[in-house]
């Protein structure tokens, strides 16, 4: 098991660098940086500066160029405070090694940025297991060039991991972890195989969505429970699941972990159990922040997460949340009433066509529009209950 590591540096100060390729444009790159630096503040840290650069190919060697990496040293010299430095995409062992080397600081990428959140936030042993399974798996490709890397002490972002105290550590013994945890998390996950067949014979309902769209802060509204929301990313990783009553109906409600763009392979692989209960859930509700710059192609991520878990095609219903904040960064003051009620009917028209009419439009922090919510969940859980379990529906109504 991950020892205890030090917290986070407090105001630790970073960099980040990201490159534009292929058919990428320099407004996706922002975008991409904007959510780096949302990671970087809920781990703890503080962006100072952002470096870019169009190439055709990341550099085998330091990923950037060469004259961008003499930028990135020159500015980096210059700030003593700068302790850190962040790439957007994932890093080769040997990568990391050049470039700390050529910087003269600790560099890591957005894989290892997102697995130190994990860690961080991970409570329960099933998702201590999880998390350390994919900090191995990260590491074992890497080991190469991680050495250094690998031996550090102290606190910080990027040293949470395993191994920093181990020289010792090589592929067979990393191999022999691996296996290990995974034998662990196989006895852990049949464990929760088992409970959630002890749950009887009831409609499954899963809260899915892009990290920080308001999950759980809908699941508190809807089971009137207490769990953890925060404005942060990944600010809870373990499946919640309350049991939820409306008009004399019950069914079971699951918070799940949010999903990201360019999330580790080996993130998804380890946390599959958890995921389990978005597989096994008889109904999705998958919660869009609609005042997000970029909520489409969040909205297209969460849903081809999902059809690679193969729960794609379950009955959904879409919950564009924050309809309160969609509006007050939409609207101007002068724009009159009349316009304003256009565009929304408009909006709502276009994602009720795309959804073929499930959808509901909401705010859960002013508590807009959810009794309608209520009753839409009510009403599939009801069809639902006639198809899988028509025996127990009648008592329901």
């Amino acid at each position: 098991m991950i020892e205890k590591k030090k917290q986070l540096k407090q105001e630790q100060k970073t960099v980040l660098v990201g490159i534009i390729t292929g058919g990428q444009t320099e407004q996706q790159l922002n975008d991409y940086l904007d959510e780096l630096a949302f990671l970087a503040e809920t781990a703890g840290v503080i962006t100072v500066k952002r470096f870019t650069q169009k190439l055709p190919h990341p550099d085998s060697r330091t990923f950037v160029g060469k004259g961008k990496l003499e930028e990135i040293k020159r500015f980096v010299s210059l700030q003593s405070d700068v302790e850190l430095v962040i790439f957007d995409d994932e890093l080769t062992g040997s990568q990391i090694q050049n470039i700390e080397k050529e910087l003269g600081v600790k560099t890591i990428d957005r894989s290892d940025l997102i697995l130190d959140i994990f860690a961080s936030r991970a409570k329960t042993a099933q998702a201590r297991t999880q998390v350390e399974l994919a900090q191995y798996q990260y590491i074992l490709p890497r080991l190469k060039g991680m050495w250094k890397h690998l031996e550090r002490q102290g606190g910080g972002v990027g040293t949470r991991g395993p191994g920093e105290t181990e020289i010792e550590t090589d592929r067979r013994i990393v191999k022999d972890k691996i296996t290990l945890l995974r034998k662990r998390l196989a006895e852990i996950d049949q464990q929760s195989f088992t409970q959630r067949k002890d749950r009887g014979e009831f409609i499954r309902v899963s809260l899915v969505g892009y990290t920080n769209v308001g999950k759980s802060t809908i699941m508190n509204l809807l089971s009137k429970s207490d769990v953890f929301a925060e404005n942060k990313l990944f600010a809870t990783l373990d499946t919640t699941t309350r049991k939820v009553v409306f008009e004399q109906t019950p069914f079971l409600l699951s918070d799940t972990v949010g999903f990201i763009r360019k999330l580790p392979h080996h993130l998804v692989e380890s946390f599959k159990s958890t995921l389990d209960e978005v597989r096994e859930a008889d109904i999705l509700l998958h919660v869009v922040d609609i005042s997000h710059a970029q909520y489409e192609d969040q909205f297209a991520i969460v849903n081809k997460t999902l059809a690679e878990l193969g729960a794609n095609e379950k009955p959904t219903v879409t919950i564009f949340n924050k309809m309160d904040k969609y509006q007050e960064e939409a609207f101007d003051e002068w724009l009159e009433d009349d316009v304003k009620k256009d565009i929304l009917n408009d909006l709502k028209q276009r994602w009720q066509n795309e959804t073929k009419d499930n959808c509901v439009f909401v705010s859960a922090i002013d508590k807009t529009n959810i009794d309608v919510l209520k009753q839409t969940i009510l009403n599939k859980v009801r069809e639902m209950y006639q198809i899988r379990y028509p025996y127990k529906a009648e008592f329901f109504y």
